[in-house]
């Protein structure tokens, strides 16, 4: 008989680590799902969106919240402030669940977790919010920051931040893919099966299967319980794999025999891409700070079945003597703010501050300054981010062509013609989620002179 679970508990827990404990919540949802792989496929789904939902919309939900509570939000106990948002996510955003059972559920959850003395507290707020849940009170759009912000539950400095930059109509766009719930993107490893025979695997064990806009080969899966429980992703048939990561390797262009160092290659998704590039020939050095970090690259790799990989522990900061002019491809996709990726790590957005920012840019600059010296004359290097941030990018790469011998080199040749927008050309690409179909991702390519 499968034992029971209290997935409203799981999800408190979860929703604790994350903001009080500072867990990423990928790796919290994870660990919890890994330790209870015996729950069943709707408590999975349940605790699941609970739990990514309640943080992708904490500051949409905590505006609810000060409308009808007496105490503000950010003076409540952290436990309360917790079972408020999730409940009040439910009532909001999952119809299926009956507004009696949420606040049954909710003031429950408050006595087991000792606040005994708070249970009508947090039933007087939430009934009164789900009789008035249609005529909640939100910001005029004339104030298109405060509007943004609210309505898309984003960080009003990272909202300014993108509308100095883009028009407002794309920046609803980029807000509104990131609580979008998209298919997983997949990438077939073409040296021991073809897409159309994945696909077909994975289709017969019920898994939706449907084909990526790009790369020809990349594949978008739905409708699975447990990663691990899929035979194709134990055996290494597929990573998994966003299509704009993908794209870093489509447009480094590797040639058989080339010897590639990825600099920060952790979890090993492009290292190990660029290896089956090169169908067994020359080298891949997929180098990064940690055991555990070095750790996750083993385990991708064992999976792949790649022989052509080579695994080391080393700062990107800190030169590789043996390194030096011998590298025909460096791959530097360095630690970003990640503000292209909160579809996938939607509490970044909640931890990432201006100050933090800057202080990426000194690390992206000092770690570019020291592996361009790996780069043989005519070798190439690219560099990306998973942030949509122009210090991080675009100023980035100014600064690159000011200090080191190299010119950008045209994407042009090595991308989709939908793809080819005004700075291809000009040797980079910033992919816009709910612009392009992918995860925010910048990508510049960079050519060593002789």
């Amino acid at each position: 008989m499968t034992e029971t679970v209290d997935c409203r508990e799981l999800a408190l827990g979860i929703l604790m680590d994350v903001t009080r404990q500072e867990e990423y919540s990928h790796i919290a949802i994870r660990n919890v799902l890994e330790k209870y792989q015996y729950m069943e496929k709707p408590e999975r789904a349940f605790l699941t969106r609970l739990t990514e939902g309640t943080l992708e919309w904490m500051l949409h939900l905590d505006y609810i919240i000060d409308q009808f509570s007496s105490v503000k939000v950010n003076k409540m106990k952290p436990v309360i402030r917790n079972i408020l948002r999730m409940s009040v996510y439910q009532l909001k955003f999952m119809d299926r669940v009956p507004a009696s059972a949420v606040c049954n559920e909710a003031v429950k959850l408050t006595v087991k977790k000792g606040f005994r003395g708070l249970k009508g507290f947090v039933n007087g707020v939430l009934r009164n919010i789900a009789r008035n849940i249609c005529q909640i009170h939100y910001p005029d759009k004339k104030d298109i920051l405060t509007y943004l912000s609210v309505m898309y539950s984003m960080p009003e400095w990272i909202v300014e931040d993108w509308l100095r930059v883009y028009e407002k109509e794309a920046v609803e766009q980029i807000l509104g893919a990131f609580l979008k719930k998209e298919p997983l993107s997949i990438r077939p490893n073409l040296e021991r099966i073809t897409p159309g025979e994945l696909k077909e695997r994975l289709k017969g064990q019920g898994i939706s299967v449907t084909k990526a806009d790009w790369p020809d080969y990349a594949l978008r899966i739905d409708n699975y319980n447990y990663l691990g429980t899929i035979p194709e992703f134990v055996e290494g048939l597929f990573q998994v794999q966003d299509v704009s990561s993908m794209m870093v390797v489509e447009m480094a262009v590797p040639r058989e025999g080339s010897l590639c160092i990825d600099v920060c290659a952790a979890p090993g998704g492009k290292s190990i891409h660029l290896a089956e590039k090169l169908h067994g020939t020359g080298c891949v050095d997929a180098r990064d700070l940690t055991d555990y970090k070095t750790g996750l690259i083993e385990e991708n790799a064992r999976r792949s079945g790649i022989k052509n990989l080579r695994i080391q522990k080393w700062d990107a900061c800190i030169c590789h003597e043996a390194s030096l002019g011998k590298a025909d491809l460096v791959l530097a996709d360095l630690p970003c703010s990640g503000l292209g990726v909160l579809g996938k790590k939607t509490d970044l957005k909640y931890r990432m501050t201006k100050g933090q920012q800057r202080d990426l840019i000194v690390l992206q600059r000092r770690i570019l300054g020291t592996v361009q010296a790996y780069v043989k004359p005519g070798g190439s290097l690219i560099y990306s981010t998973c942030t949509i941030h122009q210090g991080e990018n675009e100023e980035n790469v100014d600064w690159f062509l000011k200090h080191f011998p190299f010119e950008t080199v045209s994407l042009e040749d090595c991308i989709p013609m939908e793809l080819r927008g005004k700075t291809a050309s000009a040797g980079y690409i910033q992919f816009l989620p709910g612009i392009h179909s992918s995860d925010g991702f910048f990508i510049a390519k960079f050519k060593r002179k002789q």
